[in-house]
């Protein structure tokens, strides 16, 4: 195994602790539809390695956020950069070549096994071609192994070791939304976007699934914007969170901050007074 054959396998960073990645600012980010405000100059920025989540009523402007960050939506005005990057009305392929991966809602996995769908997170990292792939050249076979074996470790890190070689649909609504977090990441992405990871989840699988998350984040370091509507979960892993509400940004600040604001309060948790979690 030649040494670029194995830092892939051992993932972007080998040995070494990995790098910080750059921090992910989005700049008064605009987006309307028909003459609706879905944002309306919404700004964050997600700290290098830290956990920030992004939550609100249902149509606060959540997953319209997400579409800009991934490249499905164009701003109206506004911009969203990684580190010095410009991102803004890139296409998603390009996008997540420069380091940004998502999951969404809903489960998006083909048929066969867990190592098959994670397989597809690391076509985006392949060098050896579609000729010598098919052709089965050593450099491919190399590189093909290399690529198996740290897929392989990121079924480990994320809890689906057992099920490598499991056909995804005979696996749980929890492993499977799971399988969707590990795909992600085989892209070795510096930002991780998820999308409600918990939803429909009962209370093992989620507790599950937040274990994988914290692994992830202190494991390989990378920084994670995360919608959710599990309170809970977001009180334990979040270093920052920002509300939406109608589009606009209701709060920010820490976990603790945002549980004590009046207006979150009433717009989202409950009403004060009561425990919101």
């Amino acid at each position: 195994m030649n040494a670029r054959t194995a830092r892939i396998a051992r993932g972007a960073t080998g040995d070494r602790p990995p790098a910080p990645p750059p921090a992910l600012h989005v700049e008064d980010v605009t987006v309307r539809f028909a003459g609706l405000t879905a944002l309306g100059a919404v700004s964050l920025t997600v700290a290098p390695g830290s956990v920030h989540a992004l939550i609100g009523p249902n149509g606060a402007g959540k997953s319209t956020c997400f579409n800009v960050l991934s490249g499905l939506y164009r701003p109206e005005s506004g911009r969203v950069r990684l580190g010095d990057t410009e991102l803004t009305g890139l296409a998603p392929h390009r996008i997540a070549a420069l380091g940004v991966a998502r999951t969404f809602q809903n489960i998006v996995t083909t048929e066969g096994t867990v190592a098959d769908n994670l397989m597809l997170g690391r076509h985006a990292l392949s060098r050896a071609g579609f000729a010598a792939s098919a052709l089965h050249l050593p450099r491919a076979v190399r590189e093909q192994r290399a690529h198996r074996d740290r897929v392989r470790e990121i079924a480990e890190l994320t809890g689906l070791a057992a099920h490598f070689d499991t056909p995804v649909a005979l696996l749980s609504y929890g492993d499977r939304k799971r399988v969707e977090f590990a795909r992600a990441l085989c892209l070795e992405p510096r930002v991780l976007l998820l999308d409600e990871p918990v939803a429909g989840m009962n209370g093992a699988e989620r507790a599950r699934t937040a274990e994988a998350i914290a692994a992830v984040r202190a494991r390989l370091g990378l920084s994670v914007l995360l919608v959710e509507h599990d309170m809970g979960l977001v009180m334990r892993l979040a270093d920052e969170v920002t509300v939406l509400d109608f589009g606009r940004t209701l709060a920010h600040g820490s976990p603790d901050e945002v549980r004590a604001h009046p207006e979150v309060l009433r717009a989202y948790l409950g009403v004060p007074g009561e425990d919101p979690v």
